[in-house]
Formats: structure tokens, sequence, C-alpha cells
């Protein structure tokens, strides 16, 4: 028996991220190479000719899986009946801009979205907010669509996790498959804890912890860490444009193992709702550890939290709870 199409919403689709996103999803890299989709594009009216043109390329494709195309610029038609709706569009900060100006931009972006998807969005939709700041966007979308699970809302941190899996994996010489549970901690900005002191290598003589390996305190506390917070700037500096096809290429990956699971024994890391596990304030959409099975995760319990890593988890935290407030009082 053929699957039942799964309806996939992607925000800001004529964007670089979403031209990255939407083959990917088209090639079954999101949901498994067996489930048919049905692809609905949002983005602004500015930008719909280049979103026509995207759902152009998407028929010239000639995709097997996709069984329809919804490409729009309104949100309505956009959230109708959506079972995964990953929301990459928000507004950049620009040059010279206020930090409270993008955040009152993107409250006024996610509140109406928010309350497209509560009207309009299939039942159990699962959402996954990628725009930038993702965390609060995420808190905001929750906030106004309250009909959804707040255990279905979720923001990404994976780009992070696998920035950080792929800066071992240099760092030993080893294959990026092999390492595996490092923890993304917090907020995906310059504040975020990426953690290795539970991670291991795959070895030939079997497990073996990454500080083992690396023997190398100094680099693991400083450089790697700074490297991690601080690649999304890089990236920008070398490419002149944020990342995109690592940004869509973990947003799949984020969606595929909340949805098919995480494998036995591995973790990997999700911005998910606190419910004050490891002594973070509950109520913040902050990154944890998490395991994923039957479409559900579990925040991965019993990790022993050093001194360092403790103020690092603080740290972020703080800075949550500060956006949070900013987010809330652009609300006002």
């Amino acid at each position: 028996m053929a699957k039942e199409p799964v309806r996939v919403l992607v925000t800001g689709a004529a964007g670089q991220i979403g031209y990255a996103l939407v083959p990917m999803i088209a090639r079954g890299v999101m949901l498994g190479t067996d489930q048919p989709v049905i692809l609905h594009m949002l983005d602004i009216p500015p930008a719909a000719e280049a979103l026509n043109g995207v759902k152009m390329e998407l028929v010239d494709a000639a995709f097997p899986l996709i069984k329809g195309v919804v490409a729009t610029t309104d949100a309505v038609e956009a959230c109708t009946g959506v079972n995964i709706a990953v929301m990459v569009g928000g507004f950049p900060r620009k040059e010279g801009m206020e930090r409270k100006d993008v955040m009152s931009k993107n409250v006024s972006i996610y509140k109406a979205q928010a309350s497209a998807l509560e009207q309009h969005a299939a039942p159990n939709c699962k959402v996954l907010v990628v725009a930038n700041p993702a965390n609060t966007n995420a808190l905001i979308l929750k906030e106004f669509a309250p009909s959804i699970p707040a255990k279905n809302i979720t923001c990404l941190t994976r780009l992070d996790h696998n920035r950080a899996l792929g800066q071992i994996s240099e760092k030993l010489n080893v294959q990026v498959s092999d390492v595996k549970n490092v923890i993304i901690w917090g907020n995906h900005s310059s504040s975020q804890y990426p953690d290795v002191n539970h991670a291991t290598v795959n070895t030939a003589a079997g497990e073996k912890p990454v500080r083992e390996l690396v023997k190398d305190d100094a680099w693991l506390n400083g450089e790697f860490i700074t490297t991690v917070q601080q690649r999304g700037a890089a990236i920008i500096k070398a490419r002149k444009l944020s990342s995109a096809l690592s940004a869509a290429s973990s947003a799949c990956d984020h969606i595929r193992d909340w949805v098919l699971g995480t494998p036995e024994g591995t973790w990997v890391s999700m911005g998910v709702y606190s419910d004050g596990s490891y002594n973070v304030p509950a109520g913040l959409i902050y990154s944890f550890p998490v395991t994923c099975r039957n479409g559900e995760w579990t925040i991965v319990q019993g990790l022993s939290i050093d001194e360092f890593s403790r103020k690092k988890l603080d740290l972020t935290a703080e800075e949550l709870s500060e956006e949070k407030a900013l987010a809330y009082s652009c609300l006002s």
C-alpha cells in the first residue's frame, strides 16, 4: 500500500535556505524515500515571482514523491492541512538595527503565522522554527497557537549539533558518522554551549570518550566551543551569505529523527519547551539532548554536569530569559 501524502509547509521558501531545503524534502531526505509529500511553500508578496520559479523547477525536476505543490503568499492557504511546518521565513537583522527592532519585526511575523497554523494546520502538526532568533520565535509561536501541543513546537539547534560533530571528526580525522552524543545546550546564538563531555567515537577498539581521544582539554574547553558558536558568522564572512545548505540539511535531520526516531543509544540536540530539567527555567525554548520514538521527543535525563558546564548552561538560559522578556515587551 502506498502511503498517504504528508503535507509539509516551508515558509520563506523562495529564499536561500528554502531553495536548498525543498529538493531535499522532495527526494525523501526528510521523511524517507517511500513517503509521498505535498509541498506547501509560503513567501512574502515581493518574492511571489521567485516563488513561482521554484515551483516551476519542482515540476521540471519530476520528483516521484511530490504529489502536489502549493506556492502562495497567503498564510491561510499555506497553513491549511499541514502536518509539518518548517518556519524558515523571518526578518533578518540588517546593519545598524538594534536587537529590539529585529525582535519586534519577528514577533509580529510569528504571531501572524501562529494564528494561521492554529486555525488551519492538521491537528497534530509538528513545527520546526529555523528563522532567528529561533528559540524565541518558537516561544512566540507557541504563545499564539495554544491548541498546538507545546511538545510539537521546536527550534533548530541541530545545525550547531552537526557543526560540533564536524569539528570533532576533523580534529580526530575520523568519519563523522562514528562520532555521537555531543550536546548543544541553550540558545541558537553565540551563547550556546557545545558540550562533548558525554560524546563518544566508534573506534576499532570500541566506543571511546571524545575527551580521552582528543587529549586536549584546552582546545575542547576553548577553541572548539568558540568555533561552533561563531560558525554562522564565519560562513557569512566566507560566502557573503548565511548558511543555507547546512541549515536545510540539518532541518531535514531534525524532522527525520523526530518523526522516524533516533538510533538506539544515540541522542540529538533539539530546541524544546523546557520542563525544568537540568535546572533550566521552565517555559523557555532551550536546546537539550533528546531521544525520539514514535514521533515524540524525550529529554535525556541523569547526565552529570560539571562546574564548567553548569556555568555555561546558566549563561545561555539567562540570555534566553532576557530574549523572552524583550519579545513580550514587543507584544504590549
